[in-house]
């Protein structure tokens, strides 16, 4: 009995012991969960990682771009389509047997230029037949007027009578009237022959064949044996709203060359620049627009016939402007403004009134007493999380940091060690541990924030 009790109680102790061992167990671990925690917290300066606290004292990481003072063009823009200088249909001129082609379909060719060759046989013997008959009748005309001499002769010696010189005159004239149309058939019979050889009417460049060697062609067919555009120089047709019409017609009359540049449908390639042509002669009262027509060189075919583009028309340059980037331009309920960055790495709010837009590039005036100078910093990137008075860090791309020193570049700061696709280093990156995979690291940057945040603290417990 007493050896049951004991037994008893020193299971009783050890269960008591084991259970005693796992709560202590437990609390460490979440003693050491939230202290990993903290420790982010700290040094991010917010009561969580990505917490409702992230606005708190800590520096947010921005990228900014200086304020520029430069001329920024005026620039319509417009849809517009590419047409042809010239368009023609290559057609046969004689009825023939077609027995070669002699062009590469997209091939740039001359203006003529030999293209295909018809069976010019039949074409030979008509012209040397013309020639025949043109010799025939050459040699009739000099004895008609050797006769016509020899009767003059006589004639002054009261030897014949002055009819029978008259009709030998009459002969003669006969016979050069028959000489004369002998070689104007002989004209046509060569060029009846030299129509044998088609050739481009234009220079530019050839479509697709039409007609294959082997097939008869006639003069009267309706479709050719191909299509030849006129690719250089090439023009391009767009309208421009009638507003525009004044401004656009003072720099024709002054002579002033207006630039047009082409774009890709993306508008991310420019294709080709030129120049503005002629304009039409009325506004189309259905769309309150008038018709411009550009000249590209071309010279490297990068337009074709009927090719949408996107047009750029600078009808002015504005000299000297204050311009940003359209990435620092905030709007909200005061307006229109940029956050400018001070030399104590706090942001003010800039109101501004935006003008002319240049590509990435827009025009700015400030509004009341506050404004923007040439060389002010403003965010471009991050300024979805500031407010007036916040405290930044500017993070600075790789690509621009090359004028690092060597010990800089042995240890790279955190703004270059390793850069985000934009070339700013994430502010979560700060947070993982030192052994951490190039893949984790991939997998990381595709994750949302809250899954990224339980990711990394798991990571750190680890």
């Amino acid at each position: 009995m007493k050896k049951s009790l004991l037994a008893l109680v020193m299971v009783g102790v050890a269960v008591c012991g084991g259970a005693w061992w796992w709560h202590s167990q437990s609390s460490s671990a979440d003693v050491s969960a939230v202290a990993a925690d903290a420790g982010v917290a700290k040094r991010s300066g917010t009561g969580g990682f990505g917490g409702a606290g992230s606005m708190g004292n800590r520096s947010q990481p921005v990228s900014v771009l200086d304020v520029r003072k430069q001329d920024i063009r005026v620039v319509i823009s417009a849809i517009g389509n590419v047409t042809a200088t010239n368009t023609a249909s290559v057609h046969a001129r004689v009825d023939g047997l077609l027995t070669k082609v002699m062009f590469t379909e997209g091939q740039q060719v001359k203006a003529g230029q030999v293209l295909a060759q018809i069976d010019p046989v039949t074409f030979q013997i008509a012209l040397d037949s013309a020639q025949a008959l043109l010799a025939k009748d050459v040699v009739q005309l000099k004895n008609a007027q050797v006769d016509l001499v020899r009767y003059k002769d006589l004639l002054a010696k009261d030897s014949i009578q002055s009819q029978q010189v008259d009709t030998q005159d009459a002969l003669v004239k006969q016979n050069t009237a028959t000489v004369r149309a002998d070689q104007a058939a002989v004209e046509n019979a060569k060029l009846q022959l030299g129509w044998t050889q088609i050739t481009a009417p234009i220079s530019g460049r050839l479509g697709l064949r039409l007609v294959d060697a082997g097939n008869m062609i006639h003069a009267s067919d309706a479709n050719g044996l191909v299509n030849i555009t006129q690719t250089q120089p090439i023009a391009a047709i767009f309208a421009v709203p009638e507003v525009n019409l004044p401004q656009l017609m003072r720099q024709i009359k002054a002579k002033v060359p207006l630039q047009v540049e082409a774009w890709d449908r993306e508008l991310k390639n420019k294709l080709a620049t030129g120049k503005v042509l002629a304009t039409d002669n009325a506004v189309d009262p259905t769309t309150g627009t008038i018709k411009i027509k550009a000249a590209f060189t071309n010279a490297d075919d990068s337009l074709f016939p009927n090719q949408f583009v996107n047009i750029k028309l600078q009808v002015d340059t504005i000299k000297d402007a204050i311009i940003v980037p359209t990435s620092a331009i905030q709007r909200g309920s005061q307006g229109v403004y940029v956050y400018a960055v001070g030399s104590d790495s706090v942001v003010a709010v800039r109101r501004i009134k935006m003008g002319i837009t240049d590509g990435d590039w827009v025009e700015v005036q400030s509004v009341g007493e506050t404004s923007l100078a040439v060389g002010d910093q403003v965010v471009t990137d991050g300024a979805d999380r500031l407010r007036e008075g916040a405290k930044v860090e500017v993070i600075i791309p790789q690509k621009q940091s090359g004028n690092r020193n060597k010990a800089d570049a042995k240890a790279p700061n955190k703004a270059t060690a390793a850069p985000s696709p934009s070339g700013d280093r994430p502010r979560w990156m700060d947070f993982l541990p030192p052994n951490t995979s190039a893949a984790d690291i991939e997998k990381i940057k595709k994750m949302e924030p809250d899954e990224r945040r339980d990711y990394i603290r798991k990571l750190r417990q680890q």
